[in-house]
């Protein structure tokens, strides 16, 4: 059996799509301001023990049925105080933001939420409440996602348009892509752009978010020690995706707050730092996350679907590459049988997969690949009986127009070949013209049998390569 590997390692690739930002911006840049005080742990939320997570007390233990007085007071800090510092240092500065809004927390905070409706700030679900979801079974998770959305509408007057749950399972996505109406999930931090995941209900857009240009780095082991460190990685950031963009590939920084960090005066400091500096840029696209999600499906869309080979049948998969390595088609039934995952839908990846296949062969069965290939220029070529990827491949460096001279040229260079090593000269006719093909056979000549082997299964392999693109750019 073909095994899947669901996990998505290869993402874009090299060349990451142009986001076409508005205004042709270098970088599109978003604050999340997470809203999650009144909405932790704590026994008067029905829970069984005491919050432990961001906050200055680093490394907390979960009070289990005690309440915190001190972990209750720093999350009561970012609902009091946090909160309206960041609302007037952004809203000041007319920054964009989206509100990661625990539905509960919200609820215990009228005042704020209707501040920010009124700054035009989106506010996405950040779930029921601000607890783990690891362990929740699908069931329960999924009902704790209708009633936040429900409670989420009844404050807010709409339904959130974006879902983050943060502290998720591993079921969290695909939960959220079926219960639909989503025009993004942010539950993921695996690239500098948005991206697609399809599930059986079809497909969800992803606009990942940051743990690391993140204030949480202030509550963690190793973090962040002073508003000037955080200023500085977000400038570092900035500055290289920037560049980035300059030089043609632009990306997205999202920059993550929560009130009871940031909204602390020393820390607030750094954020209206990075705020004034990024300002000061040309070309910048300062947006919420609802806008980039927009952008993305207006203005870019679903990129066409891969050529995907790993989602083929075994005959498909065996018609499609079982002649990439000369007449051995067992070369790609072997690549079937080994892990596949999106990486392998490329034609590196797919590349590899047939050279693993081929390299864990045995060495009777590599020289039976090695004896497949055709001699250049010989009987087979003159009697058309090359294989269409062979004769093209011949074709493509002239050896199908030799004049009478190269051509008695080329039986002698074959038969001396054979004689010497007992299987064909192969070579990536593709990567040369006649002359260097002529000089290559006359080099090699000389090598010890033992090295020739090894440069002829390179061979084959390049050979492999060259077929496996045109195979790539055919399904195009």
């Amino acid at each position: 059996m073909n095994q899947k590997y669901e996990r998505d390692m290869h993402g874009y690739g090299s060349l990451s799509p142009h986001p076409r930002w508005p205004g042709d911006a270098r970088i599109a840049v978003q604050f999340v301001v997470n809203y999650e005080e009144g909405g932790e742990n704590c026994l008067l939320h029905g829970d069984q023990a005491s919050e432990a997570f961001l906050s200055e007390i680093i490394g907390a233990e979960p009070w289990t049925g005690q309440r915190h007085w001190n972990m209750e007071s720093i999350y009561e800090y970012g609902a009091r105080a946090g909160f309206w510092r960041l609302h007037r240092l952004l809203t000041a500065r007319e920054v964009p933001v989206t509100v990661f809004g625990i539905a509960t927390a919200l609820a215990r905070s009228p005042e704020q939420t209707a501040a920010m409706i009124r700054a035009g700030w989106e506010i996405a679900s950040h779930g029921l409440k601000w607890i783990e979801y690891r362990t929740f079974s699908e069931c329960k998770e999924r009902a704790h996602m209708k009633h936040a959305v429900a409670l989420h509408t009844e404050i807010t007057g709409s339904r959130p348009l974006g879902w983050y749950t943060g502290r998720c399972s591993m079921n969290t996505v695909r939960l959220a892509a079926e219960f639909g109406g989503f025009d993004y999930v942010a539950d993921s931090y695996a690239d500098d752009l948005p991206y697609w995941r399809t599930f059986d209900c079809g497909s969800q857009l992803i606009v990942p978010y940051t743990l690391d240009a993140n204030d949480m780095r202030f509550a963690t082991a190793q973090g962040f020690n002073s508003g000037a460190q955080f200023f500085q990685y977000l400038k570092d950031s900035f500055d290289f995706l920037y560049e980035e963009g300059r030089a043609g590939s632009p990306k997205m920084m999202s920059v993550g707050l929560h009130c009871r960090l940031a909204g602390r005066p020393g820390r607030a400091q750094a954020v209206a730092r990075f705020v004034d500096y990024i300002k000061s840029h040309e070309k910048v696209w300062l947006a919420r996350r609802i806008d980039i999600a927009n952008h993305w499906k207006h203005e870019i869309g679903q990129t066409c679907p891969r050529f995907s080979p790993t989602q083929m049948s075994r005959k498909q998969f065996v018609d499609t590459f079982g002649g990439v390595f000369e007449h051995s088609p067992w070369v790609a039934e072997q690549a079937f049988l080994l892990e596949t995952s999106a990486g392998h839908d490329s034609a590196a990846g797919l590349h590899n997969l047939l050279c693993r296949a081929f390299r864990s062969a045995t060495s009777q069965k590599r020289m039976e690949v090695v004896r497949a290939h055709p001699d250049l220029a010989g009987k087979l070529a003159r009697s058309r009986r090359l294989t269409r990827a062979s004769e093209t491949e011949q074709a493509s460096a002239g050896l199908d127009a030799l004049t009478e001279e190269e051509q008695v040229r080329f039986e002698d260079l074959n038969a001396r070949y054979t004689g010497k090593f007992g299987f064909p000269f192969i070579i990536a006719v593709k990567d040369h013209t006649k002359a260097t093909i002529l000089e290559a056979f006359l080099e090699r000549l000389e090598n010890p049998a033992s090295q020739e082997l090894e440069e002829a299964c390179r061979q084959v392999e390049r050979i492999a390569r060259i077929r496996v693109d045109d195979i790539f750019v055919q399904s195009r």
